[in-house]
């Protein structure tokens, strides 16, 4: 009860944003109109480092894979493809699985890592080329998993960075995440620049 009141708190507090359309119909398909919001305003026609983090079946990532046609654009998805590691609300444990297969994918730009974040994405940073405009992608719906990520990114953000949130209006996960993040690295500055679906997706700038 308590995190819902600082959701619903905060949530009041950041209305006048550059795209909100809060209230509104849910729907699952208005994220992507926030991502042509952000690729649009923020992004343009330049080379971007794409990460997703929650994969699934992979929609979400061949989207970014055909809209953001750069060259020399990279697409990093991390995932399991077991599903759900820990129970999250009424979802049980091996939800969203893609039964351990990865998606096609016919595009030599993109790449997937499989296993737990804990497992692939400190090896991962060790060879990462950072040297363009990231979008970061939290879909693993958990509060550990998301915070893990926040955590480990923290050092490798940069002014212009896009942080999108999947799940941000699930109070003791994303939410509770993002919030506990904050706390701890005051020396990150994020601002919020749009929220979907009833803040259900959101979108911060570094």
């Amino acid at each position: 009860m308590v995190w819902f009141v600082r959701l619903s708190d905060w949530v009041l507090a950041n209305k006048n944003i550059p795209y909100n359309d809060f209230p509104t119909n849910p729907d699952y398909y208005k994220r992507y109109k926030l991502y042509e919001f952000i690729l649009e305003n923020y992004v343009g026609d330049k080379a971007i480092s794409y990460m997703e983090f929650g994969v699934h079946d992979g929609e979400t990532f061949s989207w970014w894979l055909k809209r953001q046609d750069h060259p020399d654009s990279r697409f990093y998805g991390f995932d399991t493809f077991e599903g759900l590691p820990e129970d999250w609300g009424v979802h049980k444990k091996g939800s969203f699985s893609n039964q351990g297969k990865l998606p096609l994918l016919e595009d030599e730009r993109g790449c997937f890592y499989k296993g737990l974040f804990q497992e692939t994405l400190n090896s991962f940073l060790k060879t990462f080329e950072d040297t363009r405009q990231k979008i970061i992608l939290l879909d693993a719906d958990l509060y550990s998993s998301t915070l893990f990520v926040l955590t480990t990114m923290a050092p490798y953000l940069q002014k212009g960075d896009i942080i999108l949130f999947d799940e941000f209006f699930a109070p003791q996960h994303e939410f509770m995440a993002y919030h506990n993040f904050l706390q701890a690295y005051t020396y990150v500055r994020i601002k919020l620049i749009a929220a979907a679906n009833n803040y259900t997706f959101t979108a911060f700038q570094v």
